[in-house]
């Protein structure tokens, strides 16, 4: 069987493979901490799980508009202005099957062979194969632990080329957790705008901050801004819905509207009784966001102060999200059993077979010294992990 030269050059989504070889360690009764999963711990709040048995009974369980129903546009759009100090018109929001889902319609609406995407490292493990499938390709410009692992107004300008179509922001990002400041995303949207570089935006985590200063969606800048930016969220993270695979872009009506044709020879609608159940996410009670951002803020507090004491390893504090992209090349070229141990996918598999841990490699998202781990489990097992780690890492020569 021939397949495409397109399909060929896509790799699968390490971390989903990864959490599935963990799940099926487990399986086989291997007692595996996982620091790979990037989903939180929570369950979905009660009274979401509750609309959507609601829409069950009211037989709310067939085909909706492509795009979503509209309350929930209504409540995207009521979200936006909110939370965010951005207008949009109901027009000018698809709901999807999850934010990647919403990634790949952009992607497959705006790009083409022969453009070029600015993607900065550390990247979300998806971006390049889904600009990949496009045909379009990847600039990647990478960042460094010096400046927080954050892009550069300099770094974005040098980067433009003819070609340039678009840039994608991962916000807090996934996996440094690095956000950016109104100001430094004032620069990088002015050189955007001058450019005329779509902006598109991925702030699924923006509830999970830790900074004094709120996150900032940079549509919000102005005007000017927001014609050039798509905005990506979803209700994964924030309300403990990853399960439910809902997520949304907003942007401008004629965009919106081709990212509704793909989606309509694709997938069709994001499924009705989840959808309903969005609505109540999003319009009910948001008082259990703050109390799992405040348990988050204290597990990443005690995983720094523990990876503090595990020598050769390092990382920074993170802005927001629940990972830590800690640093273990102060091992690489160390071995154990005769096997050199030099890059992150081999520190991987080391510590998930040595000392049953899994930690996804860093080489996953763009940067080979680092390894991420997640803090979206309970304290116990974060101790208990790092422990793992410690006495795994001492059995290098």
């Amino acid at each position: 069987m021939k397949l495409t030269r397109r399909i060929q050059s896509i790799k699968p989504s390490p971390t989903l493979e990864l959490s599935a070889k963990v799940g099926a360690l487990k399986a086989e009764g291997k007692d595996i901490i996982g620091f790979a999963a990037g989903e939180p711990d929570f369950d979905t709040p009660d009274n979401i799980k509750e609309a959507a048995v609601i829409a069950l009974r009211q037989g709310k369980t067939i085909y909706t508009a492509v795009s979503g129903i509209p309350e929930l546009k209504d409540a995207i759009t009521a979200k936006l202005k909110r939370d965010n100090g951005v207008s949009y018109k109901r027009e000018e929001i698809i709901v999807s099957c999850g934010a990647k889902h919403s990634l790949y319609n952009i992607a497959m609406t705006i790009l083409e062979e022969g453009d070029d995407v600015i993607i900065p490292a550390p990247y979300w493990v998806s971006y390049i194969d889904i600009v990949c499938l496009t045909g379009a390709t990847p600039v990647i410009v990478e960042t460094t632990k010096e400046s927080g692992f954050r892009l550069s107004p300099e770094q974005f300008a040098a980067a433009i080329t003819p070609r340039t179509r678009a840039i994608f922001l991962n916000y807090p990002n996934n996996p440094t957790g690095a956000t950016y400041t109104r100001e430094q995303l004032q620069e990088l949207a002015r050189i955007a705008v001058k450019n005329e570089i779509m902006i598109i935006s991925d702030e699924v985590y923006e509830k999970i901050i830790y900074t004094p200063e709120p996150h900032v969606s940079i549509a919000s800048l102005g005007e000017d801004v927001k014609d050039f930016t798509i905005t990506v969220n979803s209700l994964s993270k924030t309300y403990s819905m990853t399960g439910w695979r809902i997520g949304y872009a907003a942007a401008n009506k004629k965009l919106v509207s081709a990212m509704t044709n793909i989606q309509s020879q694709s997938t069709s609608n994001p499924t009705s009784i989840a959808q309903y159940a969005s609505v109540e996410a999003l319009n009910g009670p948001q008082d259990t966001i703050e109390s799992r951002r405040l348990e988050f803020e204290k597990r990443k507090d005690y995983i720094l102060k523990r990876i503090e004491t595990i020598p050769g390893v390092t990382c920074d504090n993170p802005d927001g999200t629940f990972y830590i992209f800690a640093d273990f090349s102060a091992h690489y070229d160390k071995k154990h059993n005769g096997l050199n141990i030099d890059n992150s996918v081999k520190m991987a598999g080391f510590l998930l077979e040595e000392g049953n841990v899994a930690l996804v490699p860093g080489i996953a998202f763009g940067n080979d010294s680092c390894l991420r781990l997640t803090f979206a489990s309970s304290i116990e097992t974060i101790k208990e992990g790092l422990d793992r780690i410690n006495n795994t890492l001492k059995r290098l020569e």
